[in-house]
C-alpha cells in the first residue's frame, strides 16, 4: 500500500502540509513497485519527520486517510498491480 502513496506525491503533500519533504521520496513515481517495502517506510518517515500537524508517518494513524485521498489514475500509472486492482473494481 505504501508504494501506491509514492505514485501520488501531491496527495501526500496535501495530507502532511508545508513541512512535508517530497525530496526524501526518492524513486520513480511511474514504477513504484521497484522500491523495497522497508525503503518505502523509511523514506515516508524521513519525508514526514518535520511535519507539525500530523507528525511522522504512522501506518495505523495515517495510511487509510492517505489511501482515501489518492488519485486512482495516478496510482494506476505508477503501479501495474494497482492498475489491475482498479480495473477489477471498476468491473464490479
Amino acid at each position: 500500500m505504501e508504494a501506491w502513496f509514492f505514485a501520488d506525491r501531491a496527495a501526500l503533500a496535501a495530507f502532511y502540509g508545508p513541512d512535508f519533504r517530497a525530496k526524501a521520496l526518492r524513486g520513480d513515481e511511474r514504477d513504484v513497485e521497484a522500491t523495497y517495502k522497508d525503503d518505502l517506510i523509511s523514506r515516508l518517515v524521513a519525508a514526514t519527520r518535520a511535519t507539525r500537524a500530523k507528525g511522522e508517518y504512522h501506518k495505523t494513524r495515517h495510511a487509510f486517510e492517505i489511501l482515501a485521498s489518492l488519485e486512482p489514475n495516478k496510482v494506476s500509472e505508477g503501479s501495474p498491480y494497482a492498475a489491475k486492482f482498479n480495473a477489477f473494481l471498476r468491473s464490479l
